[in-house]
């Protein structure tokens, strides 16, 4: 029989009647979990047993009731809930696998329909137990599918001890926010409900994630702070959000407001003048990984005063910054992205009035519509010329990572780099098809089924024009999280690249790839789209953010003698 994916729950077990049979360790162990979840644990083992002291204890205080006998079949339907006529709603067996009552109870219970754990035999359970790892509302399990219940404890710790401190608290903060935000936007309860099923998609974001916001769509831009929180959760560093704090919460509630006040006016009157002139830096972080970063960008990264970061710089590369620097992202999303860049510009300003050394860090590389040369004039035109430095752009390396040659012989002899996202939200003109040009399309997936129309149909307004379609059998890819560990490629054409995704939603920053290029290496045979996760290439290299976080700590001591 093939292995199936488990449904992983997480059960409210409040009221609950929990049914374990045995009086050891293991039952003590599940009288445990079954008190956490608000369940009432009933304990089912002759007044001759050894029982385990903390079993007794709880025993003997009224938290577990103790049915001092052997069990009897009809235990399964008389000792729980008179709601649910008296049936159990959970049985657990801890007597092992070997016992002849542990198969007997788990084909009751089957045949009742009742959730059955017996431990160390797997056959016999219709649900088992996850490792788990608790603060506050934050609760993460971890299950080897009765496989290695040791491995799945340490996965739990590895897990565990990657998460910042207090992070269940910051959890708690953000709920306030969500709550407060709702009621100070007005928020109706059918939009509340939406954003409530839309926040419990926990496998992955949904296609519309960064969906654009237009002036006219009036409904959606009355929840753009929700938004903005959304954002915030996906986008800033683990150690940022676990550190939040009560002026955080005032600067987000009171962001993006009808009434927000520019203070940009006060900036350029010149309140700020020094005797050391500031520095700007314009660079690139590459596509993802921080092993992509140019040498000339880290040394950037180690030695600036404040740093403006787009909001899709990774945290790997984001946890680079010393601990001492200023550092800012970007409040982008779709239909906002003006205003969070003139919030940037006026912020660097100001710093740089200051005397500081000021880096402006963008993701992939700055003139590739990145808006690099717009922040170059704007600085320059204010007195400060911008050092400029490269970084890999996603639309070569996402590609490479991908296994797909952007130039193959006899395939495709050239490549061309387009945006899917016009100006304003109106749509850009689409290439026309050239069978050997492999074609990649930057900030596209928001807009893909447009995209794609546009390449395969002709609007009306084209009746006359002499561009040739796009063929829907063209192979195409989506690389998502480019370079990172949590890389992801959807494999297809572009007959089914929009139903792909949206089957299996989007992990911004994402791209996509058009041409026969796509297919060189790889092919979905028989499959309308075939999904790859994860990428571990340049950590099975050694090129490992790690290491580049040691030489920070060596540069930020060294600069603190």
């Amino acid at each position: 029989m093939p292995d199936t994916t488990p449904m992983l729950l997480a059960v409210q077990g409040t009221s609950q009647v929990h049914l374990i049979i045995g009086s050891n360790s293991l039952a003590a162990a599940r009288c445990i979990k079954s008190l956490e979840s608000g369940a009432q644990p009933v304990i089912v083992a002759p007044e001759t047993a050894d029982i385990h002291f903390s079993l007794k204890d709880r025993c003997e205080q009224g938290a577990v009731q103790w049915i001092k006998r052997d069990f009897q079949d009809d235990d399964l339907k008389t000792l729980g809930r008179e709601e649910v006529d008296h049936v159990v709603d959970m049985v657990f067996v801890t007597l092992g696998g070997e016992h002849t009552l542990s198969t007997h109870v788990s084909q009751i219970c089957k045949r009742l329909r009742i959730p059955v754990n017996v431990t160390d035999a797997p056959d016999l359970c219709s649900f088992t137990l996850l490792s788990t790892y608790s603060d506050g509302p934050l609760h993460i399990g971890i299950t080897t599918s009765g496989r290695g219940c040791k491995l799945a404890s340490r996965l739990r710790r590895e897990i565990a001890s990657s998460l910042p401190a207090n992070l269940g608290k910051s959890i708690d903060r953000l709920g306030t926010i969500r709550r407060r935000l709702w009621e100070e936007d007005n928020v109706s309860d059918q939009q509340a409900s939406k954003l409530e099923v839309e926040d419990e998609d926990l496998a992955t974001q949904s296609h519309t994630f960064n969906k654009l916001i237009t002036s006219e769509d009036a409904q959606t831009a009355k929840t753009r702070r929700m938004r903005w929180l959304a954002q915030i959760c996906e986008y800033w560093p683990l150690q940022r959000l676990a550190s939040i704090s009560d002026s955080d919460i005032d600067s987000i509630l009171t962001a993006y407001s009808r009434e927000r006040t520019n203070d940009s006016v006060a900036l350029a009157n010149g309140a700020f003048q020094h005797l050391r002139k500031g520095k700007i830096v314009l660079a690139g972080s590459g596509p993802g990984h921080p092993g992509m970063l140019t040498r000339a960008t880290f040394h950037a990264i180690t030695r600036a005063d404040i740093i403006l970061a787009d909001k899709l710089v990774p945290a790997a590369v984001l946890d680079l910054i010393p601990r001492r620097t200023e550092v800012h992202i970007a409040r982008k999303f779709p239909g906002n992205a003006d205003q969070a860049q003139e919030e940037f510009l006026q912020m660097g300003l100001k710093a740089l009035r200051e005397g500081k050394y000021v880096l402006r860090l963008k993701q992939g590389d700055p003139y590739l519509y990145g808006r690099g040369a717009e922040e170059y004039s704007f600085f320059r035109d204010e007195g400060y010329i911008p050092i400029v430095l490269p970084g890999i752009t996603s639309a070569l390396s996402a590609p490479l990572f991908a296994d797909i040659p952007a130039t193959h012989r006899g395939v495709s002899d050239q490549v061309l780099v387009c945006t899917g996202t016009g100006r304003k939200g109106a749509a850009p003109e689409p290439p026309t098809y050239v069978a050997t040009q492999t074609v990649v399309f930057l900030m596209a997936l928001h807009r893909l089924a447009g995209l794609v129309e546009s390449l395969t149909m002709k609007t009306s307004s084209e009746a006359g024009s002499n561009r040739t379609l796009w063929p829907k059998c063209t192979p195409c890819a989506v690389v998502e999280r480019a370079s990172c560990p949590d890389q992801r490629i959807i494999r297809t054409t572009l007959e089914h690249v929009c139903q792909a995704v949206e089957c299996e939603g989007s992990r911004p920053p994402g791209l996509l790839v058009v041409g026969a290029s796509c297919h060189v290496i790889h092919t979905p045979e028989g499959q309308k789209w075939v999904v790859e996760d994860g990428f571990r290439g340049l950590d099975e290299l050694g090129v490992e953010g790690d290491l580049l976080t040691d030489e920070v700590k060596v540069t930020e001591a060294t600069n603190n003698i």
